[in-house]
């Protein structure tokens, strides 16, 4: 059975994201069943084709890694172990992360992330959080100069062009068994590594010039994401 055509994506709802403004202002199950359709339409569904349409755009840059399936993550929080008890993200996320058996996100390095909300607007690529075995690989790649040297490459050229780097956390000391001298130890203090592209315009949000934007950024960042890829598995 052939798959269903992706669909187009022509723009989210509107350049304010109104809709999680007043999502933040009405957390209950009434207010957002009465405007849940705003939400698909709006939002959820939007997501899921620019994604879609930016993983096709993505196949022929990912020379040496597989491309898996657009993900968009779901509005209700988990709120188990939250002081804050509100049930529903004011903001969307979703991405494309790289094939790897069952692994998903954010178990994988990501060929795009994009978040919007009211007060958030930002795209990136890279592996947010490193499980253990990961962290060890990525730390023994840094610590070999022909690896290392081949990401301040990738880095380099990317820092020039507006991007900026960060991780889910960063330790405050030298990891065990490091020299605090070494050469590269910031790097090396990372639990992650993200790269946030460029700020986007949000008058870009109702419009297909948004797929455009990331697209573009995220074949930029593919030869850092095959890096992390490479270097963690």
């Amino acid at each position: 059975m052939p798959k269903a055509k992706a669909e187009r994506f022509e723009g989210f709802g509107d350049a304010r994201a109104s809709f999680f403004v007043r999502l933040a202002k009405n957390q209950n199950k009434d207010w957002f069943s009465a405007h849940k359709s705003e939400y698909e339409e709006g939002w959820q569904k939007p997501m899921q084709a620019l994604l879609g349409e930016a993983r096709v755009a993505l196949d022929k840059a990912y020379r040496h890694a597989e491309l898996g399936e657009p993900h968009v993550m779901r509005i209700y929080r988990d709120v188990r172990f939250s002081k804050d008890k509100s049930p529903y993200k004011t903001w969307i996320g979703g991405g494309i992360p790289l094939a790897a058996g069952k692994a998903k996100m954010p178990e994988m390095p990501s060929a795009l992330y994009m978040h919007v909300g009211a007060d958030e607007l930002f795209a990136g690529a890279g592996l947010y959080m490193m499980d253990p075995k990961a962290l060890a690989r990525f730390r023994a790649a840094v610590v070999d100069e022909k690896r290392a040297k081949e990401l301040d490459a990738i880095s380099t050229k990317l820092v020039r062009k507006g991007y900026r780097f960060t991780a889910a956390e960063t330790l405050k000391k030298a990891p065990k068994g490091v020299d605090p001298e070494h050469p590269r130890v910031e790097l090396l203090k990372r639990k992650g590594l993200v790269v946030v592209y460029p700020a986007i315009p949000r008058k870009n949000l109702t419009s297909r010039a948004l797929l455009d934007v990331v697209v573009k950024a995220s074949k930029e960042a593919a030869p850092l994401v095959e890096w992390i890829r490479f270097a963690t598995a």
